[in-house]
């Protein structure tokens, strides 16, 4: 038997598998404890409304899970029994699969994803998918299949968008581990404003196959997490080349180690170089901002006293101008979702302009509205080829500042306010093309980027930071936010979904 009694809120892989082992704890028993927190503060309680669908057959996989364990002694894989809320961004066969809309309420697809075919394949549950916007199209949690998602923190709050439901929900211990997807930042952004770690990955390294698309060559699923440990268990699972998307030729270029777990050093920060971006601050002028920077410096000392040398400040040249010019939202996405849905015979919408005219998306999504409105064919936009060049040469100018510093990473908040109060989403102070995130920095030059945990503003608001590396080093990613976390210790559970009465 384990030293310590097993306590499911924080529970972390490692310590799953242990109780798994020592049978202190079965699969079952795993299973039907998450969905009892999911039964009293998803709908119920503080109503955090992060999931869509709970899979049915939950406690017959954990079942069979059991009956292995039973036979052979062994667990099935290095994720056995772990249960794991899905963006419902990706598809299912065996359970409904929305991508945040109304019209797909029903829809269930005819094959699973790649992704879920690798976590299922390692022995995990897939216990429930979580609420997005429709078809992944804000920074915001507002979801015409799933409602509104609030954040644990601060329940006026918004959790971020658009994988919104997997990051409140693993923040609230509704599940071991999530999946998100992130194409702008939508991994990252709701990982800073829920306390957790979350990783975009070097596009390609991990299968979109049965993904819907936002921007095909900026999509990718990846890891949300309450540790960065179980970040690189997860990676682990997920990497690799898939004949189904042709950009998974990248995982056959990118040297991927035998196991990302060999990233995890505890000193890993000694005498690494990491350079400030302070343009990409927010300023001290704004409350949000301020507020923002104080978590992010101190940060910054953590980081220096663990012995990371801090490059403060450098810059990147025209980083604004970058930003914009390389913005293919307007001019990609239609093309790209209706590309999918044709694909999909049984879809119940066909394409984004259908299920426009019919008012089947949530009002709040003004992004979704521009996308439905935009080019039928990117090649129709005079500048697009243009915006496509610049790209290229966004992440060559990143990358040679980081050669000309001798730094191994970049660092900046994610986001360069807290996360919006749900009230002024509502009164439109922002909308999803100028909210303040600097996620879009790595999604649109091509670069792996971690958010991790910078801490807490005084009213006990989280906030993120990111670190950005060289294509194909998310080993050094890892390396320097496992470090940061064992120093740092800046995560905790929130206080709307306090252990159950009875649960260890």
């Amino acid at each position: 038997m384990s030293a310590q009694p097993f306590h499911l809120e924080e529970a972390t892989i490692e310590r799953i598998r242990a109780a798994l082992r020592s049978r202190e704890l079965t699969c079952r028993e795993l299973v039907e404890r998450y969905l009892a927190r999911i039964d009293a503060y998803d709908k119920k309680g503080p109503e955090i409304n992060a999931i869509i669908t709970v899979n049915p057959r939950a406690l017959d996989e954990a079942d069979a899970l059991d009956r292995a364990f039973q036979q052979t002694g062994e667990l099935s894989g290095p994720l056995h029994g772990i249960p794991v809320l899905l963006k419902d961004q990706a598809e299912t066969k065996d359970i409904p699969t929305t991508f945040g809309s109304i019209a797909f309420k029903e829809y269930l697809p005819a094959d699973d994803s790649t992704i879920v075919k690798k976590l299922r394949a390692a022995g995990a549950i897939i216990l429930a998918k979580t609420s997005l916007p429709d078809f992944a199209t804000s920074w915001f949690a507002f979801s015409s299949a799933g409602g509104e998602t609030k954040n644990p923190y601060a329940l006026d709050r918004d959790p971020g968008g658009s994988s919104s439901g997997t990051g409140a929900g693993v923040a609230a211990n509704l599940g071991a581990v999530g999946i998100g997807e992130d194409t702008g930042g939508s991994i990252r952004v709701p990982a800073s404003f829920n306390n957790l770690v979350g990783l975009r990955v070097s596009t390609g390294l991990i299968s979109r196959a049965g993904l819907s698309p936002l921007v095909v060559f900026q999509d990718t699923a990846g890891p949300m997490t309450r540790t960065v440990r179980d970040t690189a268990i997860v990676l682990d699972v997920l990497v690799g080349y898939d004949p189904a998307d042709p950009y998974t030729v990248a995982a056959l270029c990118a040297h991927i180690p035998e196991t990302y777990m060999s990233s995890l050093i505890e000193d890993g920060l000694r005498g690494a170089r990491i350079g400030v971006v302070r343009q990409a601050f927010g300023s001290d002028s704004d409350a949000d901002s301020r507020k923002v920077n104080e978590v992010v410096n101190r940060a910054l000392t953590t980081l220096s006293e663990a012995g990371a040398e801090l490059v403060d400040p450098v810059e990147i040249p025209d980083l604004l101008d970058f930003i914009v010019t390389t913005s293919l939202y307007l001019a990609q996405s239609r093309h790209d979702i209706n590309a999918f849905l044709a694909d999909r015979p049984g879809a119940p919408a066909r394409t984004i302009e259908e299920l426009y005219s019919t008012n089947r998306f949530h009002p709040l999504l003004d992004l979704f509205a521009d996308i439905a409105r935009g080019p039928a064919d990117p090649e129709e936009e005079p500048d697009y080829y243009k915006r496509l060049a610049a790209r290229e040469r966004f992440q060559r100018t990143i990358l040679n500042v980081m050669g000309a510093h001798r730094l191994d990473a970049l660092l900046y908040p994610d986001v360069q306010v807290l996360p919006p109060l749900r009230s002024d989403l509502y009164a439109g102070r922002w909308t999803t093309l100028t909210f303040p995130t600097n996620t879009l920095i790595a999604s649109q030059a091509g670069l792996p980027a971690i958010s991790v945990p910078a801490g807490f503003t005084a009213e006990g608001i989280p906030v993120g930071i990111e670190l950005v590396g060289k294509l194909y080093d998310e080993p050094t990613l890892l390396r320097l936010a496992y470090a940061y976390e064992q120093a740092s210790a800046a995560r905790r559970p929130p206080a709307s979904a306090p252990p159950l009465p009875g649960e260890p």
